[in-house]
């Protein structure tokens, strides 16, 4: 990771320059383009500006790699292109050697020799932001310890400018809508990321509001071994993803999964108001009972009441078939069009109508289903009148929430899951609404 200031000033100032070369000369392309000719060559500019962005962004890691994380899960405001290429910043980061985490540790808890019998400085996961640690406490728990690199918060705060601009030349390629709104929602999330004290009070806050819900475990905070910098938990392990999501377990447990999973998201959207934001597959973890273990509250969504009801409003005309009623709904949480109007009911239609098969109820929709899954063709559609939607107000509490959706629904897909989901949302709509 490079940590130098002005070298990561100077390579995120060199690559917003490098796009917004090529945003300015397709443009100017542009004038002379026209038909299928002008669609593919602003799909390959497209790829390329992303293909940049990723090399370097990877390579940078703390705010670019993690801002570009953050991107890649809003595949509702971005052409498939650019979401695929931005999703490989998924993939785990390079590792900090263990002598440096152990530096960093070491002087976030001046009474570490007391807390740890046994801490084990080489990383078993690491991320953009920071390394996960393995360890045992003096009074025998097992504890996973997150550790931030060396200068993060520093680095974080410092790329943040640059970033702002080469994510504005980026969004430039492909619409016109306000990036404001957008960036508002990366910058508060990513800096509420770096704060490890805030994720543990939102491990507490939703510890509590799930206090009477079995199946979802969440990580305890370790106190007295947590600082800004570092947050130990009690260990829960879990059965990974991939595995889960393989053909080593039954259907009817992978089905169990994606209907605790559903209900978490609606819970947290509907009656808690207070939503795990980041979707991201990795972020969870199943045992083989039907519970799910969720980690990671850096990105925890408060839901104001307003947006609450008209999410559960909206749940409740697509299942009934209102469609005519969305546009008057989407204008009440300030989705509309840049002017003011509503969104017209033409453009809605396609989506409900797609959507509206996982919420029948015979035979119960199975998500992940043939070989058009449902998710993909949701963003699929999205690109195919794109620019029908260039012109559209995304607000602020609206774009993570969505976020949420768009990747709860790839997790059902890769579970494979079938469930009573029509049930499921009108309960929470009901207690929404």
């Amino acid at each position: 990771m490079i940590t130098s200031a002005v070298r990561r000033f100077l390579k995120l100032g060199g690559l917003a320059g490098k796009v917004g070369a090529s945003v300015a000369g397709n443009q100017a392309l542009d004038l002379v383009r026209s038909g299928p000719t002008k669609k593919i060559r602003q799909t390959e500019n497209l790829v390329k500006n992303a293909l940049r962005i990723v090399e370097t962004l990877g390579e940078l890691k703390g705010a670019a790699m993690k801002v570009g994380q953050m991107l890649s899960l809003h595949e509702g405001l971005l052409p498939p292109e650019v979401a695929e290429v931005l999703r490989s910043l998924q993939k785990e980061a390079p590792r900090v050697p263990a002598e440096v985490m152990e530096f960093e540790v070491r002087g976030a808890l001046e009474n570490f020799d007391e807390l740890f019998d046994v801490f084990d400085f080489e990383a078993f996961a690491a991320a953009s932001i920071g390394q996960v640690h393995r360890g045992r406490l003096r009074d025998g728990r097992e504890v996973a310890v997150k550790v931030q690199y060396p200068l993060i918060d520093e680095i974080v705060k410092a790329d943040l400018k640059n970033l702002k601009t080469l994510m504005r030349r980026l969004f430039a390629l492909f619409t016109d809508a306000d990036f404001e709104p957008l960036w508002g929602e990366l910058q508060k999330g990513l800096l509420a990321e770096i704060d490890y004290l805030h994720e543990a009070e939102n491990i507490r806050r939703m510890t509590a509001l799930h206090a009477e819900v079995p199946e979802i475990v969440i990580p305890r905070v370790v106190d007295e071994a947590t600082a800004r910098n570092v947050l130990t938990m009690e260990f829960v392990e879990g059965i990974p993803p991939a595995q889960a999501c393989s053909d080593s377990y039954p259907s009817e447990l992978r089905d169990r999964w994606g209907v605790v999973l559903s209900e978490f998201q609606m819970r947290g959207i509907l009656e808690h108001r207070l939503v795990h934001a980041d979707p991201n597959m990795a972020n969870f973890a199943f045992l083989d009972d039907g519970r799910v273990v969720v980690y990671d509250f850096g990105c925890v969504k408060e839901v104001p009441a307003k947006l609450a009801l008209a999410y559960g409003r909206a749940f409740k005309a697509v299942i009934e078939d209102r469609v005519a009623d969305l546009p008057e709904i989407f204008a009440e949480i300030g989705l509309s069009r840049i002017d003011g109007s509503s969104i017209p009911v033409e453009l809605i239609e396609p989506y409900i109508e797609l959507i509206g098969e996982v919420f029948r109820e015979h035979p119960p929709y199975t998500f992940g289903e043939g070989n058009e899954e449902m998710y993909r063709e949701v963003v699929r559609l999205g690109f195919e009148d794109w620019e029908e939607k260039t012109d559209m107000l995304f607000p602020e509490d609206v774009i993570f929430i969505n976020r949420s959706l768009v990747g709860h629904f790839g997790n059902l897909s890769r579970l494979r899951a079938t469930g009573p989901w029509r049930d499921l949302v009108l309960k929470y709509a009901a207690v929404g609404g």
